[in-house]
């Protein structure tokens, strides 16, 4: 093994695409950005495999194998080995380190080559043993994708039979009542105080916008406001149990809500008339019309839908006791479903993890080429 710096093992290249420019394009040849394919366009940059690192924003210092005939963004970066230098090599040298350590900026933040190209790293310049070292972790790294693919398909096959449930249990059945969802319910628009002044944002007044929706039930909120700032936001707190729906902003998500809450205006409350309707019924009732509510969305910039829509959905309803039934059914459902969530995101981070273990291994200590 050998120390050299990453700039003695790879060179970099820069792209000029920008994904305003790119985005709509409908040619062969695949354009990445950092979450993945963005277009395809009539070219492309690289002829043969390559390495991208996200650069600049979200995911700094991400290392991805790309394929030959692709090209990236320009907030990615083109990293090519230099000659006695395998690309599959080069790439598990660098996703071993990590190089977020050398982000600049605060707001937009970025890495340069001319930083981490510094880096000092343990390398073997024997071809025949990079290859070694690459087989190794291709064959390594392919059993920990199994163990991560066989806990995702377990929670798409899940989510797949909710999501039949729901369709099936919520469609009409004979005896069940017909009324627009405005007669039966009350929908309620938030509001947002002016966000300068600082005195409305020191409260202890719960206050949700649509980021807060990042679950079925919001136990706590981002923002909290005082009373002043709930008046003159013309808002009102909807009142834990009840059912918030985001009507612009996240257009169709649903929550429950755990604490009582003030919204902005992207969200409205659904709140019964009366004790015939069940709150959680009202809940799988905006899972099962998500789509709907979106495909209907109006707006050149951000998509939404206003009051009089919601209150003008069609909504049909069983008895209070059937509504019961379907709910702890689709409760019961939605509890496994979670379950293999939490499963599936332990099992994601300990392979993470795994690799890297493998990664330090081969990189920084050397212990199973040594």
């Amino acid at each position: 093994m050998k120390e050299l710096r990453i700039k003695d093992i790879c060179d970099k290249g820069s792209s000029n695409l920008k994904q305003k420019d790119v985005e709509g394009k409908n040619g062969q040849y695949p354009v990445y950005g950092a979450s993945g394919i963005i277009s395809h366009i009539d070219t492309y940059h690289q002829e043969e495999n390559y390495i991208a690192i996200v650069k600049d924003g979200s995911g700094i210092g991400r290392v991805t194998f790309m394929p030959a005939k692709s090209s990236v963004i320009g907030t990615m970066q083109y990293i090519l080995p230099k000659e006695g230098f395998n690309i599959n090599y080069i790439g598990y040298c660098l996703q071993s380190l990590d190089l977020s350590k050398y982000k600049q900026g605060a707001a937009i933040p970025h890495i340069y080559f001319r930083d981490y190209g510094e880096r000092i790293v343990k390398v073997t310049e024997d071809t025949k043993e990079q290859q070694s070292i690459v087989d190794y972790l291709d064959s390594a790294f392919a059993k920990i994708d199994a163990m991560k693919a066989n806990a995702e398909k377990a929670l798409n096959e899940a989510k797949a039979l909710f999501q039949a449930s729901l369709k099936e249990m919520l469609e009409p059945k004979e005896g069940w009542e017909y009324k627009e969802l405005g007669k039966v319910c009350d929908i309620v628009g938030g509001g947002t105080p002016d966000t300068k002044n600082k005195e409305y944002w020191r409260g202890n007044i719960p206050w949700a916008t649509v980021s807060d929706m990042n679950c079925d039930i919001i136990k706590s909120t981002g923002y909290y406001i005082t009373e002043k700032g709930l008046n003159e936001s013309s808002s009102r707190i909807i009142k834990k149990g009840e059912i918030i729906i985001a009507t612009r902003v996240g257009l169709g998500k649903v929550c429950k809500l755990a604490v009582d809450t003030a919204i902005n205006q992207d969200l409205k409350g659904v709140i019964p008339k009366d004790n015939s309707i069940l709150r959680d019924f009202i809940f799988y009732y905006f899972k099962h019309k998500a789509k709907y509510i979106v495909d209907n969305g109006i707006g050149a910039t951000v998509k939404g839908v206003k009051i009089k829509f919601i209150e003008g959905l069609s909504f049909a309803f069983p008895s209070l006791s059937e509504q019961q039934s379907i709910v702890a059914t689709l409760d019961s459902l939605k509890s496994k479903v979670d379950r293999l969530q939490e499963n599936y995101e332990k099992i994601s981070q300990e392979c993470d993890a795994l690799k890297q273990s493998i990664l330090r291994q081969v990189f920084d200590y050397n212990n199973y080429f040594s």
